[in-house]
Formats: C-alpha cells, structure tokens, sequence
C-alpha cells in the first residue's frame, strides 16, 4: 500500500483504518469478526490503524490490541486521552479531563489494553479548556522521553491550541472532521498545519457514509444509529445534500469508480501529508475503500469538483447541537 509521511517523519499507509465503528459498547457481539477485518487488513498492507480508551470505554483498545498481537512491528497504533473517565472502574464520567496525573494513568491503562510497550500516536482527544495546552503538552512530552509514546497528536483543536502544544512538543497529526461536505478545516486549520509541518487525519472523510451515494430520502436508521440524531441526515437535509454525491458520481463514471473511493481520492489529493481516516465492518467496503489508492484525480476532475460543490450549500449540522457544546465545537 502506498505511504505517506505526517509530522516528524512519522510514515503510514496512506489510508487509516479506525476501529470505533466496531464497537463503542461495553459489549461486541461480532467481535471475533471485526478482529478477523483488522487482521485482514494488515495483509493487504494496511498499517495505521486508530482506537481511543473512550469507545467502550476499553473494550475498543482491548479488541485491537488482541487484533493486531502478534504483528507489532507491522503496525502503527493510535489512541486517545482526554474524557473524564475512571481510571479505576472505567466509568465515563462526562466531560472532558486532560490533567496531568489522568494522562499519567489513562497511558498505562492504553498500554495494558492494546498488549503493547509504545503507542505510536497518542492523541488528546479533545482540548480540555482547564488545563493549559503546555501542561499537557509537557506531559505527553515526558511519555515521549520514557519510550511509551513515540508521537503527539490532537483531535478537533483550534490553531491556536495547535501552535501552543506544538511550541511545548512537536504535534505530529491532528485529527478531526474533514470532507467534502464539511470543509471547515480549509479556512484556517489546513494553513496552520502546513506552516507548522503537522500531518492532517480526516476522520468521517465519507460523511458517515453519505457521500458513498448508498443513503437516500427512503433510509431508516436504526435506534442505536448515531446518525439518526444528526441534522444532516434528517430526510430533508438528505434531499437537499444529493446534489454533492450526483457530483462524484459523474466524476467516478469517468474514471469507473465509486462515489466512496472518488471522495477519498479528493481529500489525498488536497495535500501530500492528509491521511484519511476512514471505518467499515465489512471486508468489501475496505477493499472498495483502499482502491481509491489507484484513482489520480486530473486537474481538470479537480477543478469541477470545486466549482459545482461550491453552488452546493450543505443542509444541516454535523453534530446535534448539545454535543457541538459538550465538546467545544
């Protein structure tokens, strides 16, 4: 599979593969196949793969640190801090905690889970407004100098929180939100990273799979579907959004690929150093995923896409709007 290089030098597989859509529960009843999705794609050479202590809490990390033992040195493994969680009986507690002494002790939980002596990219999963970013910063940096730790990254910050941990230790990766029907990131995160030579990993780049052009007006979702309570899957936003998947549709016919792998070789073709992150439970959809490796997108695509999405307006926010507040979005 083709590389890439983020911050620091750190060199991935171009594509990430992120387990939460495996199970967020304290219970997994396809675990044993989703273990079984994992080790299959690291056959086929996938290598970045990204988990957090919050899904479950636990037993994400612990599925993919029972997935992937065994081809430690075959893998780069991502994980998140950052939510108030118990670090004794794993109880999520609400809200956001990013004190020293909760990082100290979540790193060692994240090691234990994921059958590992090192994380290779550990992110804050979200910017906790009580704790100065140099304070955390300055911790993840001590777990760099221990050996536990090999990367920093962070979730969902601002530039201003990016420039103030990378002063205290070099950020390697931001992940948040990015795709073609949630470009926010382009007005002022993506010139910062780039300044600062921060590697970019857009999670959600199929739009919880709406720009995959399988989700119309008709779709029921089902009570445990977040996306049932998000405003831009409400049937009327649906509508209105169609118009942004006809688009890749007609630029995919050209180069006989899906909508999926056309949105996915949009975002790689922004930026050499964006490693999109995407998550499927099913076999065919990461192969239909990875093959957007081999579509080359030409000016010309390019210059469409940009044109026609920009008379696109998008209906509907991303998020519902008492979680944008809960996590400071």
């Amino acid at each position: 599979m083709q590389k890439r290089t983020l911050g620091q030098g750190f060199t991935v597989s171009a594509l990430s593969l992120g387990a939460m859509g495996y199970g967020k529960s304290r219970d997994i009843p396809d675990r044993p196949e989703m273990i079984a999705l994992l080790r299959q794609a690291v056959d086929l050479g996938m290598d970045f793969f990204d988990t957090a202590e919050t899904y479950g809490p636990w037993t994400n990390e612990i599925m993919v640190g029972e997935a992937l033992t065994g081809m430690r040195d075959k893998v780069k493994i991502a994980t998140k801090f950052g939510w108030d969680i118990d670090q004794d009986t794993g109880e999520h507690r609400g809200g956001v905690n990013s004190r020293p002494a909760q990082i100290r002790r979540a790193v060692e939980g994240s090691l234990k889970r994921l059958n590992t002596d090192y994380i290779d990219l550990y992110y804050q999963h979200r910017v906790d407004p009580d704790v100065p970013m140099e304070d955390v910063a300055g911790v993840v940096k001590d777990l760099i100098a221990q050996g536990k730790v090999l990367h920093f990254g962070m979730s969902e910050a601002g530039a201003q929180s990016i420039r103030r941990a990378h002063a205290e230790q070099p950020v390697t990766a931001l992940q948040s939100e990015y795709s073609l029907w949630t470009r926010e990131p382009e007005a002022e995160i993506l010139p910062t990273l780039e300044e600062l030579g921060i590697g970019f990993v857009p999670f959600s780049p199929l739009g919880k799979g709406f720009l995959t052009g399988k989700i119309d007006q008709s779709v029921s979702f089902a009570s445990n579907d977040f996306r049932g309570q998000i405003p831009r899957f409400s049937k009327e936003a649906i509508a209105n959004n169609q118009a942004l998947v006809d688009l890749i549709r007609r630029v995919g016919e050209r180069h006989a690929a899906s909508p999926a792998q056309i949105a996915l070789a949009w975002i790689m073709a922004q930026k050499p150093w964006i490693v999109p992150l995407f998550g499927t439970r099913k076999l065919k959809r990461f192969e239909e995923n990875i093959g957007a490796l081999d579509v080359t997108l030409t000016a010309d695509d390019l210059a469409e896409i940009e044109l026609v999405a920009s008379r696109i307006t998008i209906e509907g926010a991303r998020y519902p709007e008492a979680m944008l507040k809960r996590s400071g979005l």
